[in-house]
């Protein structure tokens, strides 16, 4: 069966991005060292992704927007606007534990929880993530948009990995 993988990075403090939405904040310690790519091997594990209007919104936007980076998948966009699917990117207002429970159930590849916060806490809520994959970067941002908000129960995780490098400490955790 396929696995959902929640692979995000967060500051120090479990913010995703900062007060005005921003992740340019996402970088190691040390400009000139060189940062492990944990994410090239992530890549090969998956085929599809899942991300809300706002992260979909940020990458078409800001942080790619010649061309969409994620072409080697399938990406599906939760929102409530309606927008025209494409061959990769299929728009969805459905709910996101309904999604993932009909592709966990499917073949392929693991799937990626891209972001946001929002899709990510509703997820856990009803503990349909597998694998947290969370990169903490060295930086205190003190507000923004936190990945963790109020559960009604307690998720137990065993740790898996822990890797650090140019002072981005990865965590893997599964499910108990």
């Amino acid at each position: 069966m396929r696995k959902t993988v929640l692979f995000i990075a967060i500051s120090l403090d479990g913010y995703i991005a900062d007060r005005n939405g921003n992740v340019d904040w996402l970088v190691g310690q040390d400009d000139g060292a060189e940062t492990v790519d944990s994410y090239a091997e992530f890549e090969k594990t998956i085929d599809t992704v899942i991300m809300g209007w706002t992260t979909y919104h940020q990458v078409t936007t800001e942080l790619s927007p010649d061309h969409w980076v994620y072409e080697n998948l399938h990406s599906y966009v939760i929102t409530h606007r309606h927008c025209p699917s494409t061959d990769k990117i299929t728009f969805v207002s459905t709910d996101p534990c309904a999604l993932v429970s009909e592709l966990k159930g499917g073949g392929g590849k693991d799937i990626w929880i891209c972001g946001g916060a929002d899709i990510a806490h509703q997820l856990m809520r009803h503990n349909l993530i597998d694998t947290y994959h969370i990169s903490v970067i060295p930086t205190i941002l003190g507000n923004g948009t936190r990945l963790f908000g109020i559960l009604e129960q307690e998720i137990k995780l065993r740790l898996a990995t822990v890797k650090s490098s140019n002072g981005i400490t990865e965590l893997i955790y599964h499910k108990k």
